[in-house]
């Protein structure tokens, strides 16, 4: 009996040893193209509808199975820069206690406080050097420190701008140099004000998603479907009625919509914004108040959300496979290229898209070696336990 309850549990930890766990998860293919270094692959609605609402389970793998570490960016950096430029006069120039003065206004009026945060000078003079003390003023009489820099122009080589720690508002500035035995002069001064702002451009995506229509207690149910963890933007209703009608939405929006054609002239208003809401389920509605008017006739739905990319750094003529929607719990990666997707996003990068799909494919897991070593520990444990405790028994008799 003895040795049958062991060759049993040899024979149960053999199985479990040898057969190993399956999960099913979905899959798309993706074609590289072009020669930059970095790809960027915008994610579609059929990825955010059937993975994590955290993407944690986005599995990046090349060619040959390897993972692919990427990173998930959300918006594009747009910078922009602007530069006005304010001429100048002189008005004085004169020797004082070994200094030489150069005073200089704008050359006109302005109807409003300028700004400056650089200011230019132009010279026909060469192989010089200056220090430079600038005051600045607004009415001649009272002046400021502002700043102490150089000026020059030796061997090709020029400085003949002076950057101001913060931007100025004067409208005369005075310059001073310890001497001026060269006798250099200026044939323009200009003050400048340039500015440089940052913008981030979000990815948004144009959808004409499936719906259908029920008209019951006096209002009209949009139930619109494939929108499961979507971040919504707005939803705009086609539709040819004449109506002035609210709408509510299932993420508690609500909009007075309107199409009101009248005297050739048509006023129009048929967009609900949605605020970045995250669709948690497959369905998303809007309920339309008709009161005791009929429901209005809806040709169509156009929907925008807010879409991400998938950054990697990828080899052109391979394909590679986005893995999604896997049955098991998944933790969102953590790579190296995360550390520095800035420096990333600030080269060259080719788009690429989502080839081919498959779903529910049936993929062996990887399995915990650890846990079945301390199963195969404790199962040896208890056999020889149980050998000692027969062997015992048997002495007796």
């Amino acid at each position: 009996m003895g040795k049958k309850i062991i060759i049993s549990l040899l024979c149960l930890l053999f199985v479990a040893g040898c057969s190993a766990p399956i999960e099913t998860i979905n899959s798309a293919e993706i074609a590289i193209s072009g020669g930059n270094r970095y790809k960027a692959l915008r994610l579609t609605p059929e990825i955010y509808n059937a993975a994590d609402r955290d993407l944690a389970d986005l599995l990046l793998k090349d060619s040959r199975g390897e993972v692919v570490p990427y990173f998930i960016n959300t918006a594009q950096q747009k910078e922009s820069s602007s530069r006005e430029t304010y001429a100048m006069e002189l008005i004085d120039s004169y020797l004082k206690d070994k200094n030489f003065y150069f005073d200089y206004k704008l050359a006109a009026e302005q109807k409003s406080d300028i700004l400056a945060t650089t200011i230019e000078f132009s010279t026909g003079d060469t192989n010089f050097a200056k220090s430079m003390e600038i005051y600045g003023s607004y009415d001649n009489l009272n002046w400021t420190f502002v700043c102490e820099d150089k000026l020059y122009s030796i061997d090709n080589k020029s400085k003949l701008q002076i950057e101001f720690k913060e931007p100025q508002k004067y409208t005369h500035y005075r310059f001073k140099l310890a001497n001026n035995l060269e006798q250099i002069s200026f044939t323009a001064v200009e003050l400048v004000y340039s500015s440089k702002t940052s913008e981030e451009i979000y990815f948004i995506e144009s959808l004409r998603p499936e719906f259908r229509i029920e008209n019951k207690d006096r209002g009209t149910e949009i139930i619109i479907a494939g929108l499961k963890n979507l971040r919504l933007c707005d939803i705009t209703i086609e539709s040819d009625s004449m109506f002035k009608r609210t709408a509510a939405t299932l993420s508690g929006v609500k909009k007075e919509l309107y199409n009101l054609p009248l005297n050739d002239i048509s006023y129009t208003d048929m967009t609900i914004p949605l605020n970045r809401y995250i669709s948690r389920e497959e369905i998303y509605s809007i309920i339309i108040d008709n009161a005791d008017d009929k429901p209005i006739n809806i040709k169509g739905i156009d929907l925008r959300y807010y879409a991400d990319e998938l950054v990697f750094e990828g080899t052109a003529g391979e394909t590679y496979t986005l893995e999604f929607g896997s049955s098991s719990p998944a933790i969102a990666p953590v790579y190296d290229i995360m550390r520095y997707q800035d420096q990333v996003l600030k080269s060259a990068i080719d788009n690429v898209s989502l080839g081919k799909m498959h779903y529910g494919e049936a993929m062996p897991k990887e399995r915990d070696y650890k846990v079945l070593f301390n199963i195969v520990v404790i199962v040896i444990a208890l056999l020889l336990g149980a050998v000692i405790i027969l062997r015992l028994k048997q002495a007796k008799a």
